[in-house]
């Protein structure tokens, strides 16, 4: 009974403690002259957090894409053929690494410039540090074992069939390069949106929202899966709290950068295989 009764104990602490710590911090500086007035910094925060989802939303679409297409050819005479982009065997997957591109950029740069000349503090404070990276790695783990067999009943239905993986190699084409370039482009876009969701919203607005911050960030992550498999968007309500709250014990972004993509290779995988291109 003592052995339960500890070990209990040791869950509510892990548990409870970073909330607590993010509490603290946000007493500290309501009692603090820094207080006094509006927090510009917050409010800026999620200002730029609007505006970034707003622009992903209307400057990554396919118009758009034609578009970019044909300002690199303008711009850049004999280096790129917009026809051959926006030909069939390369649309798809001309316009995925465009989006990809694009949501990485408007994640990580507007943020960085806010932090480092607007707040004019360390990424560090944000998420971005390695100290203490791999503390809880064996947690990060333990979630991706959870996630491999949902993803393996998922992948049966023809809902997540139809939406993954992104780009679809035609039939007998081999997944190297282009499947695999993609992949890259895809990832790096998973890095990007936990540093924008997890490093700048979540630790942004810490100091006002405390533990509540994580909460806050869950909305918007949220809705950035209307349009997916119903399950998913769902599922993405309780991956934002979880991986919000490790962010907030650990105080880094790496590893749940990691479980994300080790996810969505998962995912992508077990699509390909459902489908029987993946050897």
């Amino acid at each position: 009974m003592e052995g339960k009764e500890s070990w209990l104990k040791t869950v509510i602490f892990f548990v409870s403690e970073p909330l607590a710590e993010a509490e603290r911090e946000r007493n500290a500086y309501l009692k603090s002259e820094n207080s006094v007035g509006p927090d510009w910094q917050v409010v800026g925060v999620l200002v730029l957090v609007a505006v970034v989802l707003s622009l992903q939303e209307y400057l990554l679409r396919p118009a758009e894409y034609a578009g970019f297409l044909h300002w690199l050819e303008s711009s850049f005479s004999g280096m790129i053929n917009a026809e051959t982009w926006m030909s069939q065997e390369n649309y798809r997957f001309g316009f995925l690494l465009y989006w990809a591109c694009g949501q990485t950029l408007l994640y990580v740069v507007p943020p960085i410039m806010f932090i480092r000349f607007v707040c004019k503090k360390s990424l560090g404070d944000y998420g971005v540090k390695l100290k203490g990276v791999f503390s809880l790695w064996w947690m990060y783990f333990l979630m991706l074992v959870a996630m491999v067999p949902i993803v393996l009943v998922a992948s049966r239905s023809e809902g997540f069939q139809a939406s993954y993986p992104f780009f679809e190699p035609f039939p007998n084409e081999p997944l190297w390069p282009r499947f695999w370039i993609w992949e890259g482009a895809y990832f790096l876009q998973f890095v990007g949106l936990e540093f924008f969701f997890r490093g700048f919203l979540l630790h942004g607005i810490r100091r006002q929202f405390g533990a509540y911050a994580i909460f806050v960030m869950m909305v918007p992550y949220c809705m950035i899966h209307f349009g997916k498999p119903m399950p998913e968007t769902f599922a993405a309500i309780a991956a934002g709290i979880i991986l919000g709250f490790m962010s907030l014990k650990t105080r880094s972004i790496w590893m749940g950068a990691a479980l994300h993509v080790s996810v969505a290779l998962t995912m992508d995988t077990c699509a390909l295989w459902r489908a029987g291109k993946l050897f």
